[in-house]
This record gives C-alpha cells, sequence and structure tokens, in this order.
C-alpha cells in the first residue's frame, strides 16, 4: 500500500473514526483502525463490535491495499503535524510495519492484518428513510439529557425512536426517560416509515451520530433492521447494534388531565431556579413551587446552608398548590424549550407535571415531583 493524503483531510476522517475506539480494550485489532487506499480514496474504519465508523477522504493512491494501525497513535501523530502538511503511508516495506512521512518526520508503525478486523455492518436493513440533518439533530438534542445512566434498566439506556399514527397523520417519534423525567420529540415521518420497528438507539450512538450531524452535507440516509440502524453522512457512514429490550409503554406516564395551567417566562424562570438552587448542599435537592393566583414563589431550604426564595411573575389561576421538583431536572428541560414562554400543566404534589412550549408544541417533557 503506497498512499499520499492531505493531512486536514486524513485529520478530519480520523477525527470522526477514532473516537469509537476504546483506550482499553482487551482484543488488539479493536484498538487499530482499518485504513483501506484504492480508487483514488483513503477509506478508515474503526468499530468497538457495537458501533462502527467509516469514512472516506480523498487521496492519490499510487499502489492499492490496506492494513490496521492503533486508531489513538495514528490520530495524536497527524493531529500534531504541522497545517497544509502533506502525508504519505508506505506499507510496502518491512512485513508488520507502516512507514508514515511528513516533511522531516517519520514513523515506523506496527501493524495488524485486515483479514482479522471484524466487519460490523453485514446484514440487511429493512426501511429506509431520508432526514434533514436539522431534523435529525432536533430528535436527538431534545431528548438525549433524558436518557437513563442506570445499567439494570439497560433499555433505557437510548432513544426510542419508532412511526406513530397521530390524528391521521404519520409521525416519527424519539422519545427518552430515566424513570423521573421523559423527553418526546415528533416531527412528520418521512416516506420509507410506514411498519418500521420500533427501536433503541444506544447512548454512544446517539453522542456519534450528534458529532456527525455538524459536518452532514445534505440528507441523511437512515436504515434500520430490528438489531441494526444505520447513518449515511456523506462521506462517513455510521451502523449500531441497536439494544436488545423493550422500551416501557411509556404513554402510560404522560397526563392526560392535568387541569392547573401556569405560563412563566422561561428564562426568568430559569435564571430565579438557578439562583435558589444555589443554597442547596446538592443540585439533586428539591426546589418548591408555591403557585397563588398571578404569582410564583420558588424556594429552597437547606438545614446546613440557610434557606432561599425568589417570588416571579406567572400566569396562574387555580388552587393554590405546592409542589417540589429537582433543580437540576428543572433547568434540562427549560433549556430545551424553545419559545419565550414555559407551559407546565399541573395536577397535584404527587403526580407527574407536563411541560412544553405551549399547547400542541413538537416536544413534550414530563416531570416527576419530589416530596418537600
Amino acid at each position: 500500500m503506497k498512499v499520499t493524503i492531505e493531512r486536514a483531510a486524513l485529520l478530519r476522517a480520523l477525527g470522526h473514526v477514532h473516537r469509537v475506539v476504546e483506550r482499553r480494550t482487551t482484543i488488539p485489532i479493536l484498538a487499530n483502525v482499518l485504513i483501506d487506499a484504492r480508487d483514488g480514496a483513503l477509506t478508515l474504519k474503526a468499530t468497538d463490535l457495537d458501533l462502527e465508523i467509516t469514512e472516506n477522504a480523498p487521496a492519490e493512491v499510487v499502489q492499492a491495499g490496506g492494513t490496521t494501525l492503533p486508531a489513538h497513535t495514528l490520530y495524536d501523530i497527524v493531529r500534531k503535524l504541522p497545517e497544509g502538511a502533506q502525508v504519505s503511508l508506505d506499507g510496502s516495506g518491512e512485513t508488520g510495519q507502516l512507514t508514515l512521512r511528513s516533511g522531516r518526520s517519520r514513523f515506523n508503525l506496527s501493524t495488524l492484518p485486515e483479514s482479522d478486523f471484524p466487519d460490523v455492518t453485514s446484514g440487511d436493513f429493512s426501511h429506509r428513510f431520508s432526514l434533514a440533518p436539522a431534523d435529525l439533530k432536533r430528535l436527538i438534542e431534545k431528548t438525549q439529557f433524558a436518557i437513563s445512566n442506570e445499567e439494570t434498566r439497560y433499555y433505557l439506556n437510548g432513544i426510542y425512536i419508532h412511526a406513530m399514527e397521530v390524528e391521521g397523520q404519520l409521525m416519527l417519534r424519539a422519545v427518552a426517560t430515566d424513570g423521573h423525567r421523559l423527553a418526546r420529540l415528533e416531527l412528520p415521518a418521512p416516506e420509507g416509515c410506514a411498519g418500521m420497528p420500533g427501536v433503541i438507539l444506544p447512548k454512544k450512538a446517539v453522542q456519534e451520530v450528534q458529532r456527525l450531524i455538524e459536518d452532514a452535507q445534505g440528507e441523511v440516509l437512515v436504515e434500520l433492521s430490528v438489531n441494526k440502524m444505520r447513518f449515511s453522512f456523506g462521506d462517513a457512514l455510521l451502523t449500531t447494534k441497536l439494544i436488545d429490550g423493550t422500551f416501557p409503554d411509556y404513554a402510560r406516564v404522560i397526563p392526560a388531565n392535568n387541569d392547573k395551567r401556569l405560563t412563566v417566562e422561561r428564562a426568568v424562570f430559569k435564571d430565579a431556579v438557578d439562583r435558589v438552587s444555589t443554597i442547596s448542599s446538592e443540585r439533586g435537592r428539591a426546589v418548591k413551587m408555591s403557585l397563588t393566583e398571578g404569582k410564583l414563589v420558588l424556594s429552597v431550604t437547606n438545614p446546613d446552608q440557610g434557606s432561599a426564595v425568589e417570588e416571579i411573575e406567572a400566569d396562574y389561576d387555580g388552587a393554590p398548590l405546592d409542589v417540589g421538583f429537582n433543580a437540576r431536572y428543572l433547568l434540562d428541560i427549560t433549556q430545551q424549550l424553545d419559545s419565550d414562554t414555559a407551559l407546565f400543566k399541573l395536577a397535584d404534589p404527587g403526580s407527574p407535571t407536563l411541560i412544553q412550549d405551549r399547547d400542541g408544541a413538537s416536544a413534550l417533557y414530563v416531570l416527576m415531583p419530589m416530596r418537600v
């Protein structure tokens, strides 16, 4: 194998693929990135057996061929080369070694045979549809903060993506929950979603998709089956195994009859919650919301630190109500809202509360109360 490539193109591709590689792995080949040179391009591929990213970069191929190299070492070398440099990779010399040259720098790197590299991408995909990068970004960003990190409830360690008919229109929904809060976003389903299986996209794949969206050109092709999902971002391709589990019936926890409505200015509310929660010894301590007509009082009491109270104007005309919420969860949700106002639909101090920008908004959040 003999190939020359611009540093910027190689660094961009390596930047995407090397993140999949675990720093500590007991399988040597998984610490490597597969590089394959042919047809005027260098293809790089990395995997952790659950997730695989492949990316093509334009290159001058003198001699076609492939090998595998230590992923993080290669990335660090290329990152430290000067901007505008040309990088040549020559694997046609001593067996088990590849020579990387750039300017006056030369590195001899150990290789492992490409035949040892695993293939995650094999298998058929039953459904295909395309999404605008902005829509895919929104599906993920508005829900991913609610993904659970609890390993025992592994089926909550991702975003549940499925198609559902709502008032006669097919919608594509993304849902995430950790048992304390729930985030749901829906958008009109693109062509090809009908009949798709409901799938749980793992957290690590979610994070990598988020990064790849930033550089996406044109629509993103999404392909899926019951156990795999693939995203095509132009030159980059991400394939992931899906979480093998059943996502809970989330519709049961979304309240339909909460009759107390509170509307506040989102930024004013967020800042007030942030201020009063400073007195908490832990971010998880409850913020008490005391609602009376036209007024909302936020308060925190900490036996070790003291107390904090702040009053803000609010549109509320229901019966007086005291309810407590986790301050961090309140901040996370209000940060996701797009409009200037936040609408809370409440029932009583022990029931889940619904939070939206407004009635009928595409994003919906549910928050469980805390005892205060």
